[in-house]
């Protein structure tokens, strides 16, 4: 399961992603990170959650973090820096999900 939910505070904009970080959802999570960067310039990506992140998540793990959005997170991967670390012997199947559920607030 993927799920995104976007929610604009005073100061910043903070992005929750549950489940997965990989595959087609990587579009969405960018997509949604950009409009909050450009609507707001502040951005928290908080990874609430996810047990998966493929080479693809890591790589945009690290363009947001370049671009100034925070990685608070919790779950397997607790720390930004050990989702940018962490590898995984994972089918490309198991990386899959149906961004179509994909729900925005």
């Amino acid at each position: 399961m993927f799920r995104i939910n976007r929610t604009d505070g005073h100061s910043r904009t903070v992005v929750t992603v549950d489940g997965y970080l990989s595959g087609e959802c990587i579009e969405v999570v960018e997509g949604c990170c950009d409009q909050a960067l450009s609507s707001m310039g502040r951005v928290d990506l908080y990874l609430r959650d996810v047990s998966v992140i493929d080479q693809a998540g890591r790589a945009l793990l690290s363009r947001l973090a370049a671009s100034g959005v925070r990685l608070p997170a919790s779950g397997v991967y607790n720390s930004p820096a050990e989702a940018l670390q962490r590898r995984r012997n994972t089918t490309v199947a198991a990386w899959r999900c149906d961004c179509r559920s994909a729900e925005t607030a």
